[in-house]
């Protein structure tokens, strides 16, 4: 059987209109909770601030949920979505999400990137039933988080290439053929993320609703298709790949890690990576959180990660790196080439 799964329920809304009245389960985080705690009341019977997505921890958290909870909100970013997500499916309860930043496209997904053995795997929850947006909240975040979800759309650029490349090479199977429509689509999603960035940036709240709209659309239109390949590529696996090598590494937001990797697939693409690295920056995002050598360590391991967790095919897999060619995308990159 094939499920085409829908978005969730959108409200935009001031968070003072919530009345809920079932006993919550709350999954925050202490910077996000502080911004809306005074504008938004709920009867709190566990509250927990959970701080990974390791499948046997997001277990025990499961396990350990009172019984009178009837609904799980999660506020705050994409961990604790995720979290809240994972939480719901597991115990059958409702959840809803109110987003403190849009800092990716989670909230809106029918999946949980939750990490075991080693790896992110995907875990198919089922949409949320519903996502409160109030832009007097997400405006006034850290700008670096605020709208760090256009890096989702971003990605779309190197997902494609990844995705045609696999195509060309006889590594799709007939679920994830290459659909000249479906790239289509998500070529003009990615050219629309291009033009907004710097409203985003700025923390414009009509740039911010752009941004909700087009992420809603990829969404929906892998959904759609029932696979991520037009929208994740290697960029995604470098993320995955820096995480296995430093798993005890301070925790940094996913477009920390997601925006090295997109400038590295772009340049292995042989893209310049110019406007993509100007981009991010007039959106507020960060390209100078992992160390030059964390990422040239990273690079090392990355056709042997693909391989071993059998990611979908990119052109990761018929990568050699040597170190001259270590040294290549480094340079095409920008970050500073250092030797161990």
């Amino acid at each position: 059987m094939t499920t085409i799964f829908p978005l969730p329920e959108v409200q935009i809304s001031e968070l003072s209109a919530v009345k809920e009245r079932r006993p919550v389960a709350l999954l925050t985080g202490a910077r996000a909770w502080n911004s809306v705690n005074a504008l938004l009341e709920l009867p709190i019977v566990a509250q927990a601030e959970p701080d990974r997505v390791e499948v046997s921890y997001l277990d025990d958290l499961a396990a350990n949920l009172p019984k009178q909870v009837e609904v799980v909100y999660g506020v705050g970013g994409g961990l604790v979505s995720d979290v809240a997500k994972y939480l719901g499916w597991k115990r059958k309860l409702p959840v809803v999400i109110v987003p403190t930043v849009l800092s990716q496209d989670g909230y809106f997904t029918s999946l949980v990137a939750a990490r075991n053995g080693g790896t992110t795997h995907y875990i198919e929850t089922g949409p949320v039933s519903k996502v409160i947006m109030n832009w007097d909240v997400i405006r006034t975040a850290p700008p670096h988080v605020r709208g760090a979800g256009i890096i989702e759309l971003l990605c779309i650029v190197t997902g494609l290439l990844d995705w045609r490349y696999a195509a060309e090479h006889n590594k799709t199977t007939f679920d994830t053929r290459f659909q000249p429509w479906a790239a289509g689509i998500m070529a003009g999603i990615a050219q629309q993320a291009f033009k907004i960035a710097a409203g985003v940036g700025k923390g414009n709240v009509e740039s911010l609703r752009n941004l909700l709209d087009l992420m809603c659309l990829e969404v929906q239109l892998t959904n759609q298709i029932g696979h991520n390949r037009p929208q994740e590529g290697s960029e995604q696996f470098f993320a995955y790949a820096y995480e296995t090598k430093y798993p005890r590494s301070r925790p940094l937001p996913y477009a920390d890690r997601v925006a090295p990797g997109l400038l590295i697939a772009a340049a292995l693409h042989g893209q310049d990576v110019g406007p993509i690295r100007d981009t991010l920056a007039s959106a507020g995002l960060r390209t100078d959180q992992l160390p030059p050598d964390t990422i040239r360590d990273t690079l090392k391991i990355l056709p042997e990660y693909v391989r071993k967790y059998d990611q979908p095919y990119s052109i990761l897999n018929d990568l050699d790196l040597t170190s001259e060619r270590i040294d290549e995308i480094m340079q095409a990159t920008g970050f500073e080439a250092k030797t161990s």
